[in-house]
């Protein structure tokens, strides 16, 4: 593998160009990497050097004036140039030992140039070497890239992706998962990975925070470059890859390790995608136990094992995630929906796990059904499920997913759970209605009750009687009452909220609340008769769910 498409001030001399140049000073900084070639023939010039640049000059900006070449050269070295090449002739005759000391103290190679040379040839030069070896450098990345990914698709795909990773950096490589033994590639000595998983372990901490967000981590340890590159999918950070270097990363490095690294990613993503099919498989007995099939602990027993003890005891919620993908995603559209919900479940497992929620998942047409026990009950948990549903959405907006959510109320014991399952469908039975994608049953309110009312007609009866005419008057006239009627009692009889939310004048709204107290009588905001309005405004959304208000 080919690294060096930079080249260092040593190879530069060796350059068919060079071949009459010698160097002056700074042995030291032979070894500093070239990254381009400049012609600098001003005294000031700092706005334009990025660093790393090779200097050529004829010495017109300093001639033969020490002060004026120090001058010159603070620039240099504040810019962190890699060296400086001075063509002897007409402005420059000599080289002072004042310029040859200060050069060596800063350990800046200074070439010499005894006689006239093309500035352009040695520009071209250089240029062409490092743009070919940029060139072949990433025909080698792009293959092993291609290698990484073949690799995957093996039984050991993560260990030989790892052992490639090293022999192309020439590194030492680390791997550690989160549920796993740490590698280190090649093997070191029991004192010395201790060494390092002790100096690393803050590190993992703080980039594991970020999940698959984070970029590389950077950083000295022990005089050597350590990068840090999470592993990761769905938001959780499922391993670490560090790279260990004795030299100044190049950007070979960080772009083979990100390669490496989305390959290992998809390794674990497809073994979790198998596991979790396992799990979908495990669980099918949770639809049973919702829908009552399920009357007797001792089966749930059988079913879980040593879990039953633990889970039995926690609270939890049962919650619905309904999943509608977007008809312009055909990818979607293309896999069939059992597999959009397993990869649907796999994002809802990790999510649920990070916040301190065991989950049991099923699958039931477009549904994903999860049963969510709070590990963490002296935690709030409805601020923690609000997270989880905001996570879940941004994500699945990226992949042009529209997720609605039903969540039941908190419960105890596995023979509870259908009534949880009960009231997170009815819960997000009203998304259509109240137009929200997280439904909290306990945050419906009067809907609570509306809901057990079977028998329809009995709620339209209500409507009528409280809103007949108002309904009838917007219907015949086009107008709005109904809505502004519902506007101005949830904002406790406020005009001026009610106009701002309506988006109409003051006057405006004077004039439709003079028309509902006409069709309503005066009485309608007395307690028990406004109370009854809110209410057949409920029960009419209810029964109208297409009617938005």
């Amino acid at each position: 593998m080919n690294q060096d498409y930079q080249l260092t001030v040593q190879e530069v001399l060796a350059r068919p160009t060079f071949q009459h140049a010698y160097l002056a000073a700074g042995k030291e900084g032979l070894q500093r990497l070239v990254r381009w070639v400049h012609i600098i023939e001003v005294i000031h010039f700092e706005q334009l050097l990025q660093g790393g640049e090779l200097i050529l000059t004829t010495g017109a900006a300093f001639k033969n004036d020490t002060a004026a070449f120090m001058t010159y050269l603070d620039q240099l070295i504040h810019n962190q140039v890699s060296c400086l090449c001075i063509e002897m002739g007409h402005n420059v005759s000599t080289i002072p030992q004042e310029w040859l000391s200060a050069a060596e103290a800063c350990q800046l190679p200074l070439i010499i140039f005894p006689q006239s040379v093309r500035f352009i040839d040695i520009t071209q030069d250089i240029h062409a070497h490092m743009i070919n070896q940029h060139h072949k450098a990433l025909q080698d990345l792009e293959k092993i890239s291609r290698e990484f990914h073949r690799m995957t698709l093996t039984s050991q795909g993560v260990t030989h992706v790892l052992g490639l990773l090293q022999s192309s950096t020439k590194a030492q490589v680390i791997y550690v998962p989160q549920d796993g033994q740490p590698k280190f590639i090649p093997p070191v000595s029991s004192r010395e990975s201790g060494h390092w998983l002790s100096c690393l372990a803050g590190k993992l901490v703080e980039t594991s925070d970020h999940g698959q967000a984070a970029v590389p981590s950077v950083e000295e340890i022990d005089g050597q470059t350590v990068i840090v590159q999470p592993v990761g999918a769905m938001g959780k950070t499922w391993a670490h890859l560090i790279l260990i270097l004795s030299r100044k990363p190049q950007e070979y490095e960080y772009l083979i390790m990100d390669s490496a690294s989305l390959s290992i990613a998809q390794d674990l993503l497809r073994k979790r995608y198998m596991e979790e099919r396992k799990l979908y498989s495990q669980t099918l007995w949770v639809d049973d136990l919702l829908h009552l099939r399920i009357r007797d602990e001792e089966q749930i027993k059988v079913l879980i094992g040593n879990e039953f003890k633990q889970l039995n005891e926690l609270p939890y919620h049962v919650i619905l995630i309904e999943f509608e993908q977007e008809q312009e995603n055909h990818s979607l559209q293309d896999e069939g929906t059992e597999s959009i919900g397993i990869h649907l479940s796999l994002s809802v497992r990790s999510v649920f796990e990070q916040h301190s929620f065991h989950p049991l998942i099923t699958l039931k047409n477009n549904k994903l059904v999860v049963v969510a026990f709070d590990k963490a009950p002296k935690r709030p948990s409805k601020e923690r499920l609000q997270q989880i549903f905001q996570s879940l959405l941004a994500m699945k907006a990226e992949e042009q997913m529209k997720l609605t959510i039903g969540i039941g109320q908190r419960n105890l014991s596995f023979m509870q759970a259908h009534i949880s399952y009960q009231e997170a469908l009815q819960a997000i039975s009203l998304a259509p209605t109240l137009q929200g994608n997280v439904m909290f049953f306990d945050e419906l309110g009067v809907f609570q009750l509306l809901l057990h009312i079977a028998d329809k007609q009995i709620l339209q009866a209500f409507v009528r009687t409280y809103l007949g005419p108002i309904i009838d008057h917007d219907q015949t006239k086009g107008s709005e009452l109904l809505r502004t009627l519902k506007v101005y009692l949830d904002n406790d009889g406020s005009k001026q909220i009610a106009a701002q939310q309506l988006f109409i004048v003051r006057q405006s709204l004077y004039y439709r609340l003079e028309k509902i107290e006409e069709l309503l009588g005066a009485d309608y905001m007395l307690p028990e008769k406004r109370l009854a309005l809110q209410v057949a405004i409920r029960a009419y959304q209810l029964t109208n769910p297409v009617r938005k208000l």
